[in-house]
């Protein structure tokens, strides 16, 4: 009777879990759709305008990584205060995060405009690849603002519980960039081919319109969450506190890959360009679901502990990481013993590349059950507000086996490709371990209830 009863649970948080998730997997579906056109759309032009994009996709993910870190603090806060049905604290929460992200945004404007050449530079590129990736980077990084503030109120909409309304916005603005880099890049309907030029324009116009139409819908009195006159340094205090674990491991996750990069270009530009494609393999199969996951246990565990339920939450959490494996992890494993197939779509000229590009497609694949474990417990404890334990969890193993084992691997032990793809499994493991051991022992529930009754949130 008490497996009967175990089992029903699960199920309930499936349900759940699902219902909530959908919306933002087909929102990341179209979003790693406009990735994978992109990587498609420049490959008519050559192996180097791939290496460009994917050299520059390394600047670009320090907004990516500031907007997400800043988003995990607001869904926390706000997902925790939905639960408690404190609306004043989520909604001071809410605006805060948006106001910081915008200002955040601009040293990157600047970056973009002043340095973009010597960005691309400096990783060892060769001049075609400069030439390419510095002129994307500089489009892209004249809306890091806008892609801030766009991913902040997407998060903070998703922790009131609202999955659908980002998505809609989400997925119109992805379907219109895919549009625009298949247009733009390569000269269709009458328009100039711009190639890695209009991938960049494309994606620019379309983090503008994420970021207007989110904060139209906020301001809107037809969804939860609204804006108000920010006043409590309270809450501030705890959104930097709750972010700047997450940012920072974004942004030496993002540090590591210029590192990895380079070890990857001193092993040939075909072998980076296999990665590029390999890498897109798996994120246009499986990362939709992962990312719903996470941001779905962030959602349930945080609304959890708002109600005062620590022992559901737990219990919630280890659900949610069973579905993961039972979904991405199946999926993972079928991409990897199907890999040449689904390389094959992104059809690389060059043998070379392709060659690697199955390997790294077969490294994804068969890292999948242990990185999908970790996405969901990394987005339980985000939930709770404990974001150390995530953030030593991904440094450690980057550091240790994603650039230290992999350079060993393939340059001092000559396996090449090979040792990479290795090395990126070995990461996917340590990360899944620690994380696993601090949501098992660690102190988060309590640390979300500290949190709650420092802002007031139980007397709203």
């Amino acid at each position: 009777m008490r497996n009967v009863g175990v089992r029903s649970r699960t199920l309930a948080v499936w349900w759940r879990v699902l219902r909530l998730a959908w919306p933002i997997m087909a929102e990341q579906t179209t979003r790693t759709l406009m990735r994978t056109v992109d990587i498609l759309v420049t490959a008519a032009f050559s192996p180097a305008a791939i290496a460009a994009i994917g050299l520059a996709d390394l600047y670009a993910r320090l907004p990516l990584r500031i907007g997400l870190g800043l988003g995990g603090g607001a869904i926390a806060l706000s997902s925790q205060d939905t639960g408690a049905g404190a609306t004043r604290t989520r909604d001071e929460a809410i605006t805060q995060a948006i106001a910081i992200g915008a200002l955040a945004g601009i040293p990157f404007v600047i970056l973009g405009f002043l340095l973009s050449d010597v960005a691309i530079e400096i990783l060892g590129a060769e001049s075609d690849v400069v030439r390419y990736g510095s002129l994307y980077l500089m489009i892209i990084m004249a809306t890091a603002p806008a892609r801030h503030v766009g991913l902040i109120a997407a998060r903070a909409l998703q922790g009131t519980g609202d999955t659908v309304t980002p998505m809609v916005v989400n997925v119109i603005a992805n379907l219109a960039n895919v549009s625009g880099s298949v247009v733009l890049g390569l000269g269709l309907l009458g328009a100039p081919r711009l190639e890695i030029v209009g991938v960049g324009i494309a994606t620019a116009v379309a983090n503008v319109f994420t970021a207007v139409v989110l904060i139209v819908v906020i301001a809107s009195p037809y969804r939860q969450g609204s804006f108000v006159r920010p006043t409590d340094g309270v809450i501030t205090k705890q959104l930097v506190a709750v972010s700047t674990p997450r940012v920072a491991e974004g942004l030496v996750a993002t540090a590591i890959e210029f590192p990895f990069n380079a070890l990857l270009l001193a092993l040939g530009t075909e072998v980076n360009a296999g990665y590029q494609v390999g890498r897109r393999v798996y994120q246009q199969i499986t990362s939709p679901l992962g990312r719903g996951y996470n941001v779905a246990a962030s959602i349930v565990i945080g609304q959890s502990l708002g109600a005062g339920e620590p022992a559901k939450a737990r219990f919630e959490g280890w659900a949610i990481a069973g579905l993961g494996l039972a979904t991405v992890g199946v999926i993972g494993l079928a991409l990897a013993w199907f890999a040449p197939e689904f390389v094959a779509i992104f059809d690389p000229d060059d043998p070379e590349t392709v060659d690697h590009a199955i390997t790294f497609a077969v490294a994804y694949g068969l890292g999948a059950p242990l990185l999908v474990s970790y996405i969901v417990i990394a987005g339980a404890l985000q939930g709770a507000g404990e974001t150390t334990i995530p953030f030593l969890a991904r440094v450690s193993g980057l550091f240790l086996f994603y650039l230290c084992f992999s350079y060993i691997a393939a340059i001092e032990l000559g396996l090449g490709a090979v040792g990479v793809a290795i090395g990126i499994v070995c990461y996917f493991g340590w990360s899944l371990g620690v994380v696993a051991v601090g949501f098992r022992y660690s102190d988060w529930a309590g640390k979300a209830a500290r949190m709650m009754a420092e802002r007031g949130s139980a007397g709203d």
